[in-house]
């Protein structure tokens, strides 16, 4: 039972493309590779939830219950494009040697948002996201991210 919202969630139940066992936050790094079919993807991001999902469930807090357990999901880059079907496996064949878990850049980017040395060591890592990047760049110059509108869809100031 999903916790909180009462109900069973099947396979895609957070709009993911691609749903995995036993690949946790803890453990992929940002700049991971993996082999999947004849297509090789890279993890360029965690996901950040949004209002959607309260939208879907009927569930106000649950985007910002998702996004402060750290276990997230996360982003793959392609870097070579090929066929894929449900049977074929997702396999790392290379790890990051910076070792930025996917859980650790959710503590930096939602809950230690002034720890600067973690800021700086993830931003170390050339296949972070573009978006992420910068706004990590933009708490390195003392500009504060707001994400209010993600999570709740409420475009007011």
């Amino acid at each position: 039972m999903g916790e909180g919202i009462g109900r069973e969630l099947g396979y895609s139940a957070f709009g993911e493309n691609l749903t995995t066992q036993g690949l946790l936050e803890t453990e992929v790094c940002i700049g991971d590779i993996f082999q999947l079919g004849e297509a090789v993807v890279q993890v360029s991001q965690p996901r950040q939830p949004c209002f959607k999902l309260s939208v879907k469930y009927g569930a106000p807090d649950m985007p910002l219950k998702v996004q402060e357990t750290g276990y997230t999901g996360f982003y793959f880059r392609v870097l070579q494009e090929g066929l894929v079907s449900k049977s074929d496996s997702l396999i790392r064949t290379s790890r990051h040697p910076k070792g930025i878990t996917v859980f650790y850049a959710n503590q930096i980017m939602h809950r230690d948002k002034n720890d600067i040395d973690g800021i700086k060591k993830i931003l170390e890592v050339d296949e972070l996201s573009e978006s992420w990047r910068k706004t990590f760049v933009k708490r390195l110059e003392g500009n504060a991210t707001d994400t209010k509108e993600r999570l709740t869809g409420d475009k007011r100031e």
